[in-house]
């Protein structure tokens, strides 16, 4: 494919995209709304992309591997597992097809803003391994300030920068700041505010007396 029928593909695909966005949006959300147990983001997002295949291939198109080929090799995942698995992201708008060849037809999968929104979560996942499931660290993601990244328009929005490690790189170690008040976050500074109908910390609410 040269790269004005890439350029056009890209285009198609992009509008594409956005077109569906909000019919994808919605479709998920009235799909996790009839979950049972308690109402919470936490179990709409993990009937999403709870499963081990599911963020295994987020982390690997993070990390800029974006054929099937790839995917599959760096997960370890069974093909025809990973198949459907990319299958229900894309379908969740968490991932996107590109054409990368026209004859025969091959496509790469990229993250789209929810996908990216999920790299603090392979973070965390990385920052857990690390400190409480293996004694070695196999991959380390390395922070640049940005005063001193290239930033340039060559550089894929929706992966870490590629090449050698940069001079002002040093390993991420990352904090849950509040942005309201600009403090970091502890856990004994947090308080659950539970706010769907009918439901408590506890659980479902019993109707008291008083509610009639």
């Amino acid at each position: 494919m040269s790269a004005a029928q890439e350029s056009r593909a890209r285009t198609a695909t992009t509008a594409t995209t956005t077109a569906t966005a909000a019919t994808t949006a919605t479709a998920t959300t009235t799909a996790t709304a009839a979950l049972p147990g308690r109402p919470c983001s936490a179990a709409a997002a993990l009937h999403v992309v709870g499963e081990k295949w599911a963020l295994l291939a987020v982390r690997e198109i993070f990390f800029g591997n974006h054929r099937f080929e790839a995917i599959a090799r760096n997960t370890g995942a069974p093909r025809d597992r990973l198949a459907a698995r990319l299958r229900s992201l894309e379908q969740a708008g968490v991932v996107e097809r590109r054409p990368y060849n026209e004859r025969p037809p091959r496509y790469e999968y990229h993250l789209t803003d929810s996908g990216r929104d999920l790299a603090p979560v392979i973070r965390a996942l990385l920052d857990w391994g690390d400190r409480w499931v293996r004694e070695d660290r196999p991959v380390v993601m390395l922070h640049e300030p940005s005063t001193h990244a290239d930033v340039s328009a060559d550089v894929h929005a929706d992966e870490p920068m590629d090449g050698q490690v940069a001079a002002h790189a040093h390993d991420l170690d990352a904090a849950w700041i509040c942005r309201t008040c600009g403090e970091e976050v502890e856990m004994n500074t947090l308080t659950v505010d539970v706010r769907a109908p009918g439901w408590d910390r506890s659980g479902p609410r019993v109707p008291s007396p008083s509610d009639n």
